[in-house]
């Protein structure tokens, strides 16, 4: 099968928020999905997650009931990674944790060596020592998804020093069946959005540590000053302040710029996992 060639079946390797809005996506586009966690726990997580999403959808027509029941159907679940066998690529959504990815990716590459490409929706970890883990590099890239998935449509295709031309031929066609809009990056930390996002987030987070104005004046002035649709801070708990802290330190580490470096208040906060939306309480209460 050429890389100009439709793909129809795939792998997500994750089923968290990320994976299973990956694995939405990739259902309503039309594509048979296998979403593999090594335990049972996650996966009814994520099944459930999708039964929320398309009844949402049908509650607000925008999909009828039986084009959400078939987004169901596609959608299959599985602990045992033999059943990845036959995907023609893999998306990997798993914690942001250069070791945990790393030893998943060497066992990707065994497990499936017909897939296309092995695409990691990592924010911070370099691309390359991801296909350094493999033995087929050339065919390890970031396909980087934005939050939440079903909704935004754009994707940064990360090419690392051994990624295929063939590969992000390949990559960039499946994000185009998934109606969204590839960005090609270099692979270093950040990428394109998330290196000119987080200086502004974190210049917010400073101004509300030093106490210069109220979370929600910061919010409020970039929201009907600048036209965002939402303010810094509730971006912020939006994303979730675990995620951003790791992107911090990979930013900070790789170009040591005080822009990136994150304050006090946020390491303090994901200690007290007040990690926002996601955890009830972030700078906002959502109890």
């Amino acid at each position: 099968m050429s890389a100009t060639e439709p793909i129809t079946r795939v792998a997500v390797v994750g089923g968290g928020f990320m994976g299973s809005g990956i694995a939405e996506s990739a259902a309503s586009a039309g594509l048979d999905v296998t979403v593999f966690e090594p335990q049972e726990a996650p996966l009814q997580r994520s099944r459930e997650s999708l039964q929320r999403s398309v009844a949402r959808a049908v509650s607000r027509d925008k999909l009828s009931r039986d084009a959400a029941d078939d987004v169901i159907a596609r959608v299959a679940y599985t602990t045992d990674m033999a059943d990845l066998e036959g995907v023609q690529a893999v998306l990997e959504a798993v914690t942001e944790d250069p070791r945990v990815k790393g030893e998943l990716f060497a066992t990707l590459d065994e497990r499936v060596p017909e897939a296309r490409f092995l695409a990691s929706n990592t924010s911070s970890i370099p691309i390359a020592e991801l296909g350094s883990r493999t033995k087929r590099p050339d065919r390890v890239l970031g396909l980087h998804f934005f939050s939440p998935v079903p909704v935004m449509k754009l994707v940064e295709v990360v090419a690392a020093l051994d990624t295929s031309t063939e590969t992000l031929s390949s990559a960039e066609g499946l994000v185009g069946q998934l109606k969204k809009s590839p960005i090609r990056t270099k692979d270093r930390a950040g990428f394109v959005v998330n290196m000119l996002l987080v200086p502004y987030l974190m210049a917010a987070m400073r101004m509300y540590e030093d106490g210069f104005a109220s979370l929600e004046d910061i919010d409020e002035g970039m929201r009907l000053g600048c036209g965002h649709p939402m303010g810094p801070l509730t971006l912020c708990d939006f994303i979730g302040l675990d995620v951003l802290l790791a992107v911090c330190e990979s930013l900070y580490d790789e170009f040591k710029r005080p822009e990136f470096a994150p304050p006090p208040l946020l390491k303090r906060m994901v200690v007290a996992g007040h990690l926002g939306r996601k955890a009830g309480q972030g700078f906002y209460d959502y109890q």
